[in-house]
């Protein structure tokens, strides 16, 4: 029985529910005064059920569409302005005892080269990072507890917050590791992470085992309900997102939804992020063996549909799409883009792909420069921002300020002064002329006039040397 407020997985995440509505969003589909009054309802960024959203992802006419791009658009501004924020992953180790079918890390596949990360090669790592302009990491690990256990992730944790390369730091650390205990989350948050991340692959329980037919990820329960036991260990920052590819999309857009909707529900917050991953190739793994994968267009409508649904979430995407596909969803509701991406272990420092151990193919190979340079021939800010973890603007403080758009307050000049450090420290020529220029123009963006006045001055200590301002 369907529940948003249980604690228990198939009643948050149920399967007949979502059938139900599947359904109902065929019969729907084209019920044009319904699906008006939906897109008006939308407008007032209180968000969409996953019922009334799968309407709208049923709905198929052109106009209609057009209007759920251009409102989703209109809703990025109006929580996000056009910041789009910069990270980078950090592979840390590629061990896994997990049988999964769709990833090269599973424990059967021989042609991957293991390898793990020593805490001086994690140093190598972060310095690399912090030599391009990075501030903001996400760590990944395989599953194995005799390899990656959660001591490891810790130590590691600690390592690179205590690096400082001349003017480089690693200001918050995201955390992508598997489902654990609520013990090791209170761990984790003791530690100083910023969001836990945890993708579902899919929500769908009977391919779930499928896909993960051996190894501690095969519990569909544990996994489902990790985020209900990160937030009791304290982390009130949390991330989704599923595998798109796996299973048909229809399904897991209202999985996604009802799991958003069941963390409000409980914990009074939803999720801080949601990213939105399509499978890729990768070594020992054929993408085209999966038959749900899903079009260019189809995924631009879901990023558009997540950001109506789920205004106040970060939604984030990755280097798994291409510089085209990048740019036509930016616009549509992303807040977060990945930059110089490497995903095999220890690739920043040495390259690392020529010892085959990368998760999968890149397919934004641009430096973090041409990004940068990119998103602001684009009209957008590229951020370097880690200033509401490190305040405490987290969780519920967190989605109270987004929700009532006072974050502008915060957001818009910490972006300024953030690329303002990247353009003086790591950034081109022709990047830190484009930069200088958008900084100027968006300064009259800041609505309030003490905050502006302060940002100038900020900005000018910037100039002269100081670093690390934040609102």
């Amino acid at each position: 029985m369907y529940n948003p407020k249980s604690l228990k997985a198939e009643e948050f995440i149920d399967h007949q529910e979502i059938l139900d509505t599947l359904k109902y969003a065929d019969e729907n589909k084209d019920n044009f005064e319904l699906i008006d009054s939906l897109l008006e309802k939308a407008k007032n960024l209180k968000g969409l059920t996953h019922r009334e959203a799968s309407v709208l992802l049923a709905c198929e006419d052109e106009e209609r569409t057009k209007k759920m791009f251009d409102l989703a658009e209109q809703i990025k501004k109006d929580f996000y302005g056009n910041r789009i924020v910069m990270f980078a992953p950090l592979y840390l180790s590629n061990y896994c005892v997990n049988g999964c079918v769709y990833c090269p890390y599973h424990y059967k596949n021989k042609h991957i080269c293991r390898k793990k990360l020593t805490q001086e090669e994690i140093k190598r790592e972060v310095i690399a990072l912090q030599d391009m302009g990075h501030k903001r990491l996400a760590l990944e690990t395989g599953e194995d507890p005799v390899n990656n256990p959660i001591e490891y992730v810790l130590e590691s944790i600690k390592t690179i917050y205590s690096i400082k390369h001349k003017n480089g730091a690693i200001r918050r650390v995201n955390v992508n590791i598997a489902a654990t205990t609520v013990e090791n989350y209170r761990k984790l948050k003791e530690a100083g992470i910023g969001t836990y991340i945890l993708f579902q692959e899919t929500y769908h329980k009977e391919s779930y085992e499928k896909l993960h037919p051996t190894g501690p990820k095969h519990n569909y329960a544990y996994h489902t309900e990790a985020m209900d036991r990160a937030m009791e260990g304290g982390i009130d920052d949390v991330g989704l997102g599923v595998l798109f590819g796996l299973e048909l999309y229809r399904y897991e857009f209202a999985g996604l939804l009802m799991h958003a909707e069941h963390l409000e529900a409980v914990h009074g917050v939803g999720p801080h992020t949601i990213s939105v991953p399509r499978i890729r190739k990768a070594d020992d793994i054929d993408p085209s063996v999966f038959d749900n994968g899903i079009s260019d267009e189809t995924f631009g409508k879901i990023c558009a549909l997540i950001r109506i649904c789920v205004p106040y979430t970060g939604m984030i995407i990755s280097t798994r799409e291409s510089p085209e596909v990048r740019d036509r969803v930016i616009r549509l509701g992303v807040s977060q883009i990945s930059g110089a991406s490497k995903t095999s272990v220890g690739g920043y420092a040495d390259g690392g792909e020529e010892e085959n151990s990368e998760q999968f193919d890149v397919s934004d190979n641009r430096t973090l420069d041409e990004v940068v340079n990119w998103l602001m021939s684009k009209g957008y800010i590229p951020s370097f921002c880690t200033a509401c973890y490190r305040a405490g603007r987290t969780g519920d403080r967190f989605m109270k300020l987004c929700k009532s758009g006072q974050i502008q307050n915060c957001c818009q000049p910490n972006a300024l002064l953030t690329l303002k450090e990247y353009l003086i420290d790591y950034a081109s020529p022709e990047t830190k002329k484009i930069g200088e220029q958008l900084i100027k123009n968006e300064l009259d963006n800041i609505p309030n006039e003490k905050v502006k006045s302060k940002c100038i001055e900020l900005l000018d200590l910037i100039d002269k040397g100081d670093r690390d301002f934040k609102f």
